[in-house]
């Protein structure tokens, strides 16, 4: 019994192969809003720079908190402690204590995003960095931009295939060569600005910022590979 000959990687002149891209591009509104929230605390004596650390980093959980229907995910990033060294002398001397931590609020509710960004600025010794918006790793958004490309790829085939006077016979590869978000998670890419605050008791409390949704692009790929009829040439 002979093995049949291995297809040729173009195929054959009664059955082409036809390689093509498809391709696309979605722009949609995100999902999600990231704030980076960084704590400072100083002082000459380290268990007075832990415990003012210790109650701003208390005050700033019980504020995000008190949105928890707005709060997606709260999390705690890092902690430091730093001893400052006087900048003269011989000796190593302490002049100061300084400490973070570093926090990261996920929200999902916008409605409530510009007054909660106020608030946490407003706190003593507080950084706000964001928001940075994006959409959820499982978001609908990528599902429909990589269904897409390839509705796309088909009908670029069939384009092609029709131009020859030929018809698409069957599909033989389809390879995904990657969905992308313009603002994918992690590193944001798209800060909306950074707001800082120097801890002034007695003021009025800041009014809201007014914050628009940055719209998110999703972009898809697909290489297809296709066999059609024999052309008409």
């Amino acid at each position: 019994m002979t093995t049949p000959p291995a297809p040729l990687p173009y195929g054959t002149p009664e059955a082409p192969r036809l390689a093509v891209r498809g391709e696309s591009r979605l722009e949609v509104d995100p999902e999600i809003a990231r704030l980076g929230i960084t704590v400072s605390a100083r002082g000459t004596d380290r268990r007075t720079a832990l415990a003012d650390l210790t109650h701003r980093n208390n005050q700033t959980l019980e504020l995000i908190k008190s949105y928890d229907q707005a709060i997606e995910q709260l999390e705690t990033g890092s902690f430091t402690i730093t001893p400052q060294l006087t900048d003269k002398g011989r000796h190593e001397r302490i002049r100061a204590y300084h400490g973070t931590v570093h926090l990261t609020a996920t929200l999902s509710d916008f409605t409530a995003l510009g007054e909660l960004t106020t608030r946490l600025a407003d706190l003593d010794l507080t950084r706000v960095d964001g928001p940075w918006w994006a959409l959820r790793p499982d978001s609908p958004a990528h599902r429909e931009a990589r269904q897409q490309a390839v509705r796309e790829a088909v009908q670029r085939a069939r384009e092609y295939a029709g131009a020859l006077g030929a018809e698409l016979v069957a599909i033989v590869e389809l390879a995904d060569i990657g969905v992308e978000n313009a603002t994918p998670a992690g590193l944001p890419p798209a800060p909306g600005g950074m707001l800082r605050s120097a801890g002034y008791g007695g003021e009025a409390p800041a009014p809201a910022l007014d914050l628009e949704p940055q719209r998110q692009f999703v972009y898809a790929q697909v290489n297809a590979r296709f066999t059609m009829t024999r052309p008409a040439l």
